[in-house]
């Protein structure tokens, strides 16, 4: 489902955008001293799958990854996410346990 759409950083409404099937899949964040704070996760009901999820996740996971800041999830569902996947715990900062 996600393999053909693009991933968006919307640094102006700070989000995470990923368009499928006419619908706007979006992961909020605020940006602060080398930190980006994952703060909510929507995603319409209609495209809404645990695939799906996890493939959104990863492909912003990994855009953070590149631009070499840490993450600190504050949403249950990303802090879930990070639990099921060791390699993202790597990029949470020096004292942050999950």
């Amino acid at each position: 489902m996600t393999e053909t759409a693009e991933l968006i950083d919307n640094d102006f409404l700070r989000q995470y955008e990923l368009k499928v099937e006419d619908e706007m899949a979006v992961i909020e964040y605020s940006l602060q001293e080398r930190k980006i704070f994952l703060t909510k996760m929507i995603i319409p009901e209609t495209i809404r799958t645990t695939e799906f999820e996890k493939e959104f996740l990863a492909m912003v996971f990994n855009d953070i990854k590149d631009r070499n800041i840490s993450v600190v999830p504050t949403s249950p569902e990303i802090a879930k996410f990070v639990r099921s996947n060791r390699k993202y715990k790597r990029m949470l900062p020096v004292g942050i346990r999950i």
